[in-house]
């Protein structure tokens, strides 16, 4: 049966890579994903590498699954884990769409370590209790959307992990976004900044509610919003670990 794997590369750090996707990696004739997701695998000479825009998701998976009916061996790659804003949930929506032959396909999904669980564990414990994830990207759903839900996020008591924060294309809405959660959570929250964890280029910064800029996140940034019940425990050297209690008042 001609296989089609659909694989998270992790947050950026090669020890962060799971042996099932370097395993599954080892085999494949095409690697398929955006460009710099697919120029960070390493693979040999006569792996052909696909690289494209990080717009063009539907199109991407299309060529992947003609390529494996074909019986090239495909994976397409994403940052992270690709159930998580990556692709995985675009190959099956072009499944969906497709011809019949591609549901014959054997498509494997391969987990990988998501951006907020590498950024958890530098912190600390912060998704010690319930948490929640969102993109704050508004290119497929709306701006009210997205506001709607960090409300009721931020009202239900969860911990809000932030994908896309912030773009050049979007300015101004991670700003908006701290505004609205201030209408409805302590200014003394804690609020983190985790940048390319696990990278050369990694940064950490630890801050409040009242005090987060939307200046200080980028694509590559994802941002944490903690509760009432996420806590601060400074250390000697200045740096401090954040953990959300597990226990919630009655």
């Amino acid at each position: 049966m001609n296989t089609l794997f659909i694989i998270g590369l992790g947050p950026g750090n090669p020890d962060q890579l799971t042996p099932e996707a370097q395993a599954a990696l080892a085999g494949v004739t095409d690697l398929v994903g955006y460009g710099p997701y697919v120029a960070r695998v390493q693979a040999g000479p006569d792996v052909v590498r696909h690289g494209s825009d990080n717009r063009v998701e539907l199109d991407r998976a299309r060529h992947a699954l003609e390529m494996a009916c074909a019986g090239r061996r495909v994976a397409v790659v994403s940052g992270g884990d690709a159930g998580v804003f990556g692709m995985a949930s675009a190959v099956f929506e072009a499944v969906e769409q497709g011809p019949p032959e591609w549901r014959a396909l054997d498509i494997r999904v391969i987990p990988g370590v998501s951006a907020v669980l590498a950024a958890a564990a530098r912190i600390g414990a912060p998704l010690g209790g319930d948490f929640c994830v969102m993109s704050l990207s508004d290119n497929l759903k709306p701006w009210p959307v997205v506001c709607e839900r960090l409300r009721h996020a931020a009202q239900a008591g969860f911990v809000i992990a932030l994908y896309n924060p912030r773009s050049h294309a979007r300015p101004d809405q991670l700003g908006e976004a701290f505004d609205l959660l201030h209408t409805e959570l302590p200014g003394d929250v804690p609020v983190a900044f985790a940048r390319a964890i696990g990278r050369a280029d990694e940064r950490l910064l630890l801050t409040t509610l009242a005090q987060a800029r939307g200046e200080d996140a980028d694509m590559s940034t994802l941002v944490l919003i903690g509760t009432p019940l996420t806590h601060r425990i400074a250390r000697p050297d200045g740096t401090a670990w954040l953990y959300t209690s597990r226990r919630v008042p009655a």
